[in-house]
Protein backbone atom coordinates (compact mmCIF):
# COMPACT_ATOMS: atom_id res chain seq x y z
CA UNK A 1 0.00 0.00 0.00
CA UNK A 2 2.47 2.53 0.94
CA UNK A 3 4.03 1.75 -2.63
CA UNK A 4 1.02 3.00 -4.51
CA UNK A 5 0.76 6.35 -1.94
CA UNK A 6 4.25 6.90 -3.39
CA UNK A 7 2.06 8.23 -6.82
CA UNK A 8 0.06 10.45 -4.94
CA UNK A 9 3.53 11.56 -3.30
CA UNK A 10 5.24 12.68 -6.05
CA UNK A 11 2.72 14.61 -7.50
CA UNK A 12 3.01 16.89 -4.36
CA UNK A 13 6.98 16.54 -3.13
CA UNK A 14 7.97 19.25 -6.17
CA UNK A 15 6.89 21.95 -3.23
CA UNK A 16 9.07 20.17 -0.83
CA UNK A 17 12.29 21.15 -3.05
CA UNK A 18 14.27 23.64 -0.30
CA UNK A 19 17.25 26.37 -1.50
CA UNK A 20 20.30 25.31 -1.61
CA UNK A 21 22.80 25.25 0.93
CA UNK A 22 23.97 28.89 1.72
CA UNK A 23 27.32 29.90 -0.09
CA UNK A 24 30.28 30.50 1.35
CA UNK A 25 30.68 27.05 3.60
CA UNK A 26 33.46 24.64 2.99
CA UNK A 27 32.92 21.99 -0.09
CA UNK A 28 30.16 19.92 -0.56
CA UNK A 29 31.38 16.22 -0.53
CA UNK A 30 30.23 13.70 -3.59
CA UNK A 31 26.55 13.09 -3.51
CA UNK A 32 27.38 9.91 -2.65
CA UNK A 33 29.12 10.65 0.97
CA UNK A 34 26.61 13.25 1.10
CA UNK A 35 24.04 10.52 1.40
CA UNK A 36 25.69 7.87 3.69
CA UNK A 37 26.13 10.16 6.15
CA UNK A 38 22.70 11.69 6.10
CA UNK A 39 21.38 8.65 6.38
CA UNK A 40 23.90 7.39 9.16
CA UNK A 41 21.60 9.75 11.23
CA UNK A 42 18.67 7.51 11.43
CA UNK A 43 18.20 3.92 12.26
CA UNK A 44 17.34 1.23 9.36
CA UNK A 45 16.03 -2.19 10.04
CA UNK A 46 18.13 -3.57 7.05
CA UNK A 47 21.59 -2.79 8.50
CA UNK A 48 21.31 -0.06 5.70
CA UNK A 49 21.83 -2.08 2.62
CA UNK A 50 19.39 -0.44 1.29
CA UNK A 51 21.21 2.95 1.56
CA UNK A 52 24.42 1.99 0.05
CA UNK A 53 22.92 0.83 -2.72
CA UNK A 54 21.02 3.09 -3.55
CA UNK A 55 23.48 5.70 -2.67
CA UNK A 56 24.50 7.39 -5.74
CA UNK A 57 20.63 8.18 -6.40
CA UNK A 58 19.21 11.84 -5.67
CA UNK A 59 18.68 12.00 -1.71
CA UNK A 60 14.83 12.40 -2.52
CA UNK A 61 15.26 8.81 -5.24
CA UNK A 62 17.01 7.27 -2.50
CA UNK A 63 14.48 8.11 0.30
CA UNK A 64 11.55 6.75 -1.71
CA UNK A 65 13.22 3.12 -2.27
CA UNK A 66 14.52 2.99 1.24
CA UNK A 67 11.59 3.99 3.32
CA UNK A 68 10.47 0.21 4.22
CA UNK A 69 13.63 -0.18 5.83
CA UNK A 70 13.36 2.72 8.04
CA UNK A 71 12.56 1.89 11.50
CA UNK A 72 9.76 4.08 11.29
CA UNK A 73 8.80 3.06 15.12
CA UNK A 74 11.88 5.19 16.28
CA UNK A 75 10.82 8.25 14.25
CA UNK A 76 8.74 11.04 14.38
CA UNK A 77 8.03 13.31 11.23
CA UNK A 78 6.51 16.86 11.76
CA UNK A 79 5.74 19.45 8.20
CA UNK A 80 6.76 22.14 10.15
CA UNK A 81 6.92 23.81 6.47
CA UNK A 82 3.73 22.64 5.79
CA UNK A 83 4.68 22.19 2.37
CA UNK A 84 3.37 18.08 2.44
CA UNK A 85 0.09 18.36 3.67
CA UNK A 86 -2.14 16.02 2.01
CA UNK A 87 -5.64 17.09 2.00
CA UNK A 88 -7.87 13.86 2.08
CA UNK A 89 -9.29 11.48 5.07
CA UNK A 90 -7.34 8.62 2.86
CA UNK A 91 -5.57 6.32 5.66
CA UNK A 92 -2.62 6.04 3.83
CA UNK A 93 -2.00 10.12 4.46
CA UNK A 94 -0.27 10.50 7.35
CA UNK A 95 2.30 7.75 5.23
CA UNK A 96 2.55 9.87 2.36
CA UNK A 97 3.50 13.11 4.61
CA UNK A 98 6.03 11.15 6.39
CA UNK A 99 7.79 9.93 3.12
CA UNK A 100 7.02 13.73 1.79
CA UNK A 101 8.82 14.90 5.06
CA UNK A 102 12.09 12.32 5.22
CA UNK A 103 12.35 12.70 0.95
CA UNK A 104 13.11 16.89 1.29
CA UNK A 105 16.32 17.06 -0.54
CA UNK A 106 17.47 19.35 2.23
CA UNK A 107 17.45 18.55 5.87
CA UNK A 108 14.93 20.73 7.98
CA UNK A 109 15.24 21.30 11.07
CA UNK A 110 12.59 19.75 14.01
CA UNK A 111 11.07 17.73 10.64
CA UNK A 112 12.46 13.96 11.38
CA UNK A 113 12.85 13.18 14.91
CA UNK A 114 14.96 10.19 16.15
CA UNK A 115 13.68 8.80 19.51
CA UNK A 116 16.72 7.59 21.21
CA UNK A 117 20.46 7.33 20.39
CA UNK A 118 21.30 6.15 17.01
CA UNK A 119 24.56 3.41 16.31
CA UNK A 120 25.54 3.85 12.52
CA UNK A 121 24.52 0.83 10.39
CA UNK A 122 27.27 -1.10 10.09
CA UNK A 123 26.83 -1.28 6.30
CA UNK A 124 26.59 2.30 5.98
CA UNK A 125 29.69 2.73 8.04
CA UNK A 126 31.83 1.12 5.76
CA UNK A 127 30.80 2.77 2.95
CA UNK A 128 31.88 6.29 4.71
CA UNK A 129 35.01 4.83 5.18
CA UNK A 130 35.48 3.34 2.12
CA UNK A 131 35.08 6.53 0.63
CA UNK A 132 37.24 8.63 2.94
CA UNK A 133 39.86 6.13 2.34
CA UNK A 134 39.52 6.59 -1.56
CA UNK A 135 39.86 10.08 -0.70
CA UNK A 136 43.07 10.09 1.26
CA UNK A 137 44.47 7.58 -1.20
CA UNK A 138 43.89 10.42 -4.12
CA UNK A 139 45.18 13.25 -2.03
CA UNK A 140 48.39 11.68 -1.31
CA UNK A 141 48.82 11.14 -4.80
CA UNK A 142 48.23 14.80 -5.58
CA UNK A 143 51.13 15.58 -3.05
CA UNK A 144 53.64 13.59 -5.29
CA UNK A 145 53.00 15.32 -8.33
CA UNK A 146 55.39 17.58 -7.67
CA UNK A 147 54.61 21.00 -9.44
CA UNK A 148 57.21 23.45 -11.43
CA UNK A 149 58.05 25.98 -8.99
CA UNK A 150 56.45 28.82 -11.30
CA UNK A 151 53.27 27.09 -10.86
CA UNK A 152 53.42 26.53 -6.49
CA UNK A 153 51.78 29.31 -5.49
CA UNK A 154 48.31 29.37 -5.08
CA UNK A 155 45.97 30.97 -8.39
CA UNK A 156 44.12 33.20 -5.80
CA UNK A 157 47.26 34.36 -4.28
CA UNK A 158 49.12 35.27 -7.63
CA UNK A 159 48.76 38.01 -10.24
CA UNK A 160 47.43 38.04 -13.50
CA UNK A 161 50.27 36.90 -15.87
CA UNK A 162 50.53 39.58 -18.59
CA UNK A 163 49.15 38.90 -22.09
CA UNK A 164 51.38 37.02 -24.15
CA UNK A 165 53.86 35.39 -21.12
CA UNK A 166 51.27 32.52 -20.75
CA UNK A 167 47.80 31.90 -19.47
CA UNK A 168 45.89 34.07 -17.29
CA UNK A 169 43.99 31.86 -14.93
CA UNK A 170 41.77 34.63 -13.62
CA UNK A 171 39.83 36.06 -17.04
CA UNK A 172 40.01 39.88 -17.82
CA UNK A 173 36.61 41.85 -16.72
CA UNK A 174 34.25 42.43 -19.44
CA UNK A 175 34.91 45.96 -20.73
CA UNK A 176 30.89 46.00 -20.75
CA UNK A 177 29.54 48.67 -18.06
CA UNK A 178 27.04 46.32 -16.67
CA UNK A 179 29.20 44.02 -15.46
CA UNK A 180 30.15 44.35 -12.00
CA UNK A 181 33.92 43.51 -9.96
CA UNK A 182 31.79 40.54 -8.46
CA UNK A 183 30.58 38.62 -11.24
CA UNK A 184 34.17 37.88 -12.28
CA UNK A 185 34.93 34.39 -12.83
CA UNK A 186 37.20 33.14 -10.47
CA UNK A 187 38.51 29.53 -11.88
CA UNK A 188 38.53 27.14 -8.88
CA UNK A 189 38.63 22.75 -8.56
CA UNK A 190 35.24 20.69 -8.80
CA UNK A 191 33.46 19.73 -6.38
CA UNK A 192 34.72 15.84 -7.16
CA UNK A 193 32.99 12.59 -6.02
CA UNK A 194 31.73 12.00 -9.80
CA UNK A 195 33.74 11.52 -12.58
CA UNK A 196 31.55 10.84 -15.91
CA UNK A 197 29.94 14.26 -14.76
CA UNK A 198 33.43 16.53 -14.68
CA UNK A 199 34.17 14.57 -17.80
CA UNK A 200 30.93 15.76 -19.49
CA UNK A 201 32.04 19.35 -18.24
CA UNK A 202 34.96 19.59 -19.06
CA UNK A 203 34.47 18.12 -22.88
CA UNK A 204 31.85 21.52 -23.29
CA UNK A 205 32.83 23.07 -26.60
CA UNK A 206 35.01 25.76 -26.03
CA UNK A 207 35.21 25.53 -22.33
CA UNK A 208 38.33 27.86 -21.29
CA UNK A 209 38.71 26.12 -17.67
CA UNK A 210 38.31 22.28 -18.57
CA UNK A 211 39.20 20.32 -15.08
CA UNK A 212 37.65 23.24 -13.21
CA UNK A 213 34.67 25.21 -12.20
CA UNK A 214 33.93 28.86 -12.07
CA UNK A 215 32.90 30.83 -9.75
CA UNK A 216 30.25 33.65 -9.98
CA UNK A 217 29.52 36.17 -7.39
CA UNK A 218 26.28 38.34 -7.09
CA UNK A 219 25.54 40.87 -4.26
CA UNK A 220 22.92 37.43 -3.01
CA UNK A 221 24.80 34.25 -3.61
CA UNK A 222 27.42 32.73 -5.62
CA UNK A 223 27.83 29.60 -7.46
CA UNK A 224 30.29 27.18 -8.75
CA UNK A 225 29.59 26.83 -12.22
CA UNK A 226 30.70 23.25 -14.60
CA UNK A 227 31.89 25.15 -17.26
CA UNK A 228 33.04 28.70 -18.64
CA UNK A 229 32.84 29.63 -22.66
CA UNK A 230 34.48 32.95 -22.63
CA UNK A 231 34.29 33.36 -26.52
CA UNK A 232 29.86 33.86 -26.01
CA UNK A 233 29.44 34.91 -22.55
CA UNK A 234 28.06 31.57 -21.51
CA UNK A 235 28.12 29.54 -18.28
CA UNK A 236 27.12 26.00 -18.22
CA UNK A 237 25.47 23.52 -15.74
CA UNK A 238 26.05 19.72 -16.29
CA UNK A 239 23.12 17.21 -15.25
CA UNK A 240 24.65 13.74 -15.90
CA UNK A 241 22.08 11.29 -14.06
CA UNK A 242 20.55 8.61 -16.10
CA UNK A 243 17.22 9.11 -16.10
CA UNK A 244 16.66 5.79 -18.21
CA UNK A 245 17.36 3.33 -15.18
CA UNK A 246 14.18 4.91 -13.25
CA UNK A 247 10.22 4.71 -13.62
CA UNK A 248 8.37 6.97 -15.42
CA UNK A 249 7.12 8.63 -12.15
CA UNK A 250 10.87 8.94 -10.90
CA UNK A 251 11.93 10.44 -13.37
CA UNK A 252 9.73 13.22 -13.82
CA UNK A 253 10.29 14.10 -10.12
CA UNK A 254 13.99 13.94 -10.04
CA UNK A 255 13.71 16.44 -13.01
CA UNK A 256 11.09 18.83 -10.70
CA UNK A 257 13.12 18.05 -7.64
CA UNK A 258 16.41 20.12 -9.36
CA UNK A 259 14.08 22.89 -10.85
CA UNK A 260 14.93 25.32 -7.65
CA UNK A 261 18.54 25.20 -8.02
CA UNK A 262 18.43 25.21 -11.87
CA UNK A 263 16.29 28.52 -12.00
CA UNK A 264 18.91 29.96 -9.08
CA UNK A 265 21.65 29.60 -11.31
CA UNK A 266 19.88 30.96 -14.60
CA UNK A 267 19.19 33.64 -12.71
CA UNK A 268 22.74 34.44 -11.08
CA UNK A 269 24.32 34.26 -15.01
CA UNK A 270 22.09 36.47 -16.26
CA UNK A 271 22.01 39.10 -13.35
CA UNK A 272 26.01 38.88 -14.01
CA UNK A 273 25.22 39.08 -18.05
CA UNK A 274 26.26 35.74 -18.86
CA UNK A 275 24.39 32.63 -21.03
CA UNK A 276 22.92 30.02 -19.33
CA UNK A 277 23.02 26.65 -20.62
CA UNK A 278 22.05 23.38 -18.96
CA UNK A 279 23.95 20.30 -20.70
CA UNK A 280 22.12 17.18 -20.39
CA UNK A 281 22.71 13.44 -21.44
CA UNK A 282 19.45 12.71 -22.88
CA UNK A 283 16.84 13.71 -25.29
CA UNK A 284 13.74 12.82 -22.59
CA UNK A 285 15.69 14.70 -19.93
CA UNK A 286 16.35 17.67 -22.27
CA UNK A 287 12.11 17.37 -23.13
CA UNK A 288 10.99 17.32 -19.60
CA UNK A 289 13.73 20.10 -18.69
CA UNK A 290 11.97 22.05 -21.47
CA UNK A 291 8.61 21.12 -20.70
CA UNK A 292 8.64 22.41 -16.90
CA UNK A 293 11.09 25.86 -18.23
CA UNK A 294 9.91 26.61 -21.67
CA UNK A 295 12.82 29.42 -22.13
CA UNK A 296 15.67 27.61 -20.84
CA UNK A 297 18.74 26.76 -23.17
CA UNK A 298 19.33 22.88 -22.54
CA UNK A 299 21.56 20.87 -24.31
CA UNK A 300 21.99 17.07 -25.26
CA UNK A 301 25.39 16.78 -24.26
CA UNK A 302 26.59 13.78 -27.28
CA UNK A 303 30.50 13.88 -26.24
CA UNK A 304 29.36 12.28 -23.08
Amino acid sequence: MLHRTCIALLLLLSACATMEPSQGKPEAPSPRLANLQRAALYPWTDDGHCVVREASNEWPILAERCFQALDRDRIRFRDVTKRCAVANADAAAPAVVALCVFAAPEIVVGAVIVIGAVVVAATIQEGIDAYQRNASHEREKSKTQTLPSSEQEPVANSEPTPKGSGPDWLPPISSDPSERPECRPIPGPPRGGNEPHDECANKVPGNDFPGLNVLITSKSTSKSFDALVLATRTLWEVKTYNLGHQSPRSRKFLVEVKLPQIREEARLAKECGYNFVVGVTSAEHKALLRTLEPNLTVVVMDWC
